[in-house]
């Protein structure tokens, strides 16, 4: 069956810190949307339904605080939907308003959301939350320390060192440093990185993503809306999720279907992406990543899982340059999750980064030629997974 063609027309992010001040909840959101409707050149009466991504309630301090977004949004009397997936809330979001127009509800459909992760409190105390209370949270188990875990499985598997997450760090603050949206911004070196304080290791305080306040958007339309209008879009040609079990044990110790060095429903999920948008050859075909990585050892297997490169091997990779900007397919151009991570966006953002790139639009640090792009969010504990292909 001949899938239907959608297109993103509007892209908006503000530019993400450690904190917001000067910008309520609300108001980061509209932010985010009125950069999204001045790109699509339509205003809020033109947008048909509107997907709310959001992430966990007490990130916001709020029960169902979708309620404070409804006036931001203009969504008074639209079809309304909150999406939280963890993590992966914002490609969740996108694949949401994806499925309203492919389904022939809409022709033109807003997503947008915002954070303010800094301003929350403690956000690992709310993450710790997601652990099953008798099993797993008392061993303690966190969004850290369940990374960290996979990074010694990696270390086991593959030989991973410390040196090679660090380039990873390396690698992606030299390109936020590029990306005025991005959080951090400051070049770092190997030395800088192996000096920062013990997290959980083998994660140090510079293997770690930063906790981001700020708020993305995008307008998606058909393809007859864009024709009809003669509007500018990139094209959404491959979508794809898969899920993992609950327990994170049982992700442990069976070898090539649930190895936690590995993120084989990320694979799975790139697979069906792959599949919908007819690429047979990830490493020949694809130009541009953006993949969700919010620890440096995390972009290893995130790499791997895309098909970029075989199980094992994107350590050598990453230090010889492949997968830098001038390389071969550069893999977070823009910094990535290391460097910001506004969490019921961040994926939202690998989306929209994936089609500023396609559109040749992401200034600084734009990838010379970029026709094909992929974009992947994790959530939950690394339990949910979105990937999407976009094209010019």
């Amino acid at each position: 069956m001949k899938q239907p063609r959608i297109g993103i027309i509007g892209i908006g992010q503000s530019a993400f810190k450690a904190r917001r001040d000067d910008a309520s909840y609300p108001d980061l959101v509209r932010e985010a949307v009125n950069l999204a409707l001045a790109d699509a050149a339509l205003d809020l009466d033109d947008i048909e339904a509107v997907v709310y991504s959001l992430s966990p309630d007490a990130m916001v301090g709020i029960g169902n605080a979708e309620r404070l977004g409804v006036d931001a949004v203009g969504a008074r009397s639209k079809r309304f939907l909150r999406i939280n997936t963890g993590g992966a809330t914002g490609i969740s979001s996108i694949a949401a308003a994806y499925y309203h127009i492919a389904a022939g509800a809409c022709d033109v459909v807003l997503t947008a959301g915002a954070d303010k992760v800094g301003e929350c409190g403690d956000s690992q105390t709310v993450l710790n939350k997601i652990w099953d209370p008798v099993y797993e949270r008392s061993l303690p188990l966190g969004t850290i320390t369940m990374l960290a875990m996979s990074g010694i499985r990696y270390q086991h598997q593959y030989g991973m060192t410390e040196e090679d997450m660090a380039a990873v760090v390396v690698k992606n603050r030299m390109h936020a440093s590029k990306n005025a949206n991005a959080h951090l911004r400051k070049i770092t070196t190997i030395d800088e990185v192996l000096a920062s304080r013990c997290i959980s290791w083998p994660i140090k305080l510079f293997d770690c993503c930063p906790q981001s306040s700020g708020g993305g958007a995008m307008v998606l339309a058909s393809e007859k809306y864009i024709r009809d209008r003669k509007l500018d879009a990139v094209w959404i040609t491959g979508v794809g999720h898969c899920s993992e079990t609950y327990y994170l044990g049982d992700r442990m110790g069976r070898g090539q279907t649930a190895d936690h060095a590995d993120a084989h429903a990320l694979r799975q999920s790139f697979e069906r992406a792959y599949r919908m948008a007819g690429i047979s050859e990830p490493q020949k075909q694809v130009d541009v990543a953006e993949l969700y990585s919010p620890f440096s050892n995390t972009e290893f297997h995130a790499i791997e899982a895309a098909g970029l490169a075989e199980l094992g091997a994107s350590p050598k990779q990453v230090r010889e340059g492949r997968f830098t900007l001038g390389g071969e397919i550069p893999v977070n151009p823009s910094g990535g999750t290391l460097c910001t991570n506004a969490i019921a966006v961040t994926a939202m953002i690998r989306v929209a980064e994936a089609a500023l790139q396609v559109r040749g639009t992401a200034g600084d640090h734009q990838v010379k030629g970029a026709k094909i792009a992929i974009a992947s969010g994790n959530g939950g504990d690394h339990q949910f997974f979105g990937t999407m292909v976009v094209e010019a």
